[in-house]
């Protein structure tokens, strides 16, 4: 269970002295945050969900698209750490990122990001040219979240969620699957949770110093994020809802008991909201997903119901 051990500051103290010391390389790895590369896991519901689980030349393609993937996160998280370098000495928890304590020094992040992103770019265009594409619209809106996106209000979260769309979306060209609408709403929708619950975790976790760090806090507060939430939790859910028992994925699937996995969901958003109001937690939900038990478990349960029911037919089983 995860306990949060952080406490509210209004005026972090900056000594980077705390800081551990690695090699430049170790630090310049750890800038591209690889505890974050899950989210890029969003990547295999094409592979799951347009019925390719069982081709290997689909999978190798999936699995091909998730390491290019992760490596252009890691490109932007490099500018965004470029960028964000003097914020974030005033924070306390992201004064030790590599960057802003001074472990990387900016013009090797800078190369590394150009370096890394040119190679992944051609990797990615050496799989399918459409996924090429959909990869340069990712980092491009990415970079662009690090410079002027991230300061207007609402357009902000709505750019974090339109990231995780793209890697569905990628996912899907990959291995040259139809995009499903269904699978644009439900990502975006539960982005669009994630995205909010990290603003809130920052205003509590900052308090009065909140706008120091990032100037948008300003324009949000516990109580209007808190309602933006709601809306977005009962939208994800109801929308879960609606896909697993409508007529289009019923005759998709050749089967009616998708239905029976929505207490997953329900569990897993729930047990978030949990830990975001009663544990101050959801700074990083990649990180949280890690280290809360309950909910991981909640995940692969869900991934593994959800695999069973939609490739039953395919290997002649019959549920129920």
């Amino acid at each position: 269970m995860a306990h949060s051990t952080v406490p509210k500051l209004t005026e972090p103290q900056l000594d980077r002295t705390e800081a551990p010391v690695r090699p430049v390389a170790i630090s310049l790895f750890l800038s591209l945050r690889p505890s974050q590369w899950t989210k890029n896991l969003i990547i295999f519901a094409g592979l799951i969900f347009g019925q390719r689980l069982l081709d290997p030349g689909a999978v190798a393609h999936s699995a091909a698209a998730f390491a290019i993937f992760c490596a252009l996160s890691g490109v932007v998280y490099l500018i965004n750490d470029v960028a964000d370098r003097e914020a974030d000495r005033r924070h306390p928890l992201k004064r030790y990122r590599p960057i802003a304590s001074g472990a990387v020094p900016v013009a090797v992040a800078i190369g590394a990001a150009a370096i890394l992103g040119a190679t992944s770019l051609a990797a990615a265009y050496w799989l399918r040219p459409m996924f090429a594409l959909v990869a340069a619209m990712y980092v491009t809106l990415l970079a662009m979240y690090s410079g002027p996106l991230k300061h207007v209000v609402i357009i902000d979260v709505l750019t974090i969620a339109i990231g995780f769309v793209l890697r569905a979306v990628a996912g899907a060209v990959a291995i040259d699957v139809p995009i499903s609408h269904w699978l644009l709403i439900l990502t975006i929708l539960l982005a669009l949770f994630l995205a909010l619950s990290k603003r809130r975790h920052e205003l509590v976790l900052l308090a009065d110093g909140a706008t120091r760090h990032r100037r948008i806090l300003e324009e949000y507060s516990p109580y209007l994020l808190d309602q933006m939430i709601a809306v977005v939790t009962a939208s994800t859910l109801i929308s879960y809802a609606f896909y697993t028992v409508s007529p289009e994925t019923v005759e998709k699937f050749h089967t009616d008991y998708l239905g029976l996995t929505l207490p997953f969901p329900l569990y897993g958003i729930f047990r978030y909201l949990y830990l975001v109001h009663q544990k101050e937690g959801g700074g990083s939900p990649a990180e949280m997903l890690l280290n809360d038990r309950p909910l991981l478990v909640c995940v692969a349960l869900w991934a593994m119901a959800t695999a069973a029911i939609i490739y039953a037919p395919n290997l002649g089983l019959h549920i129920g």
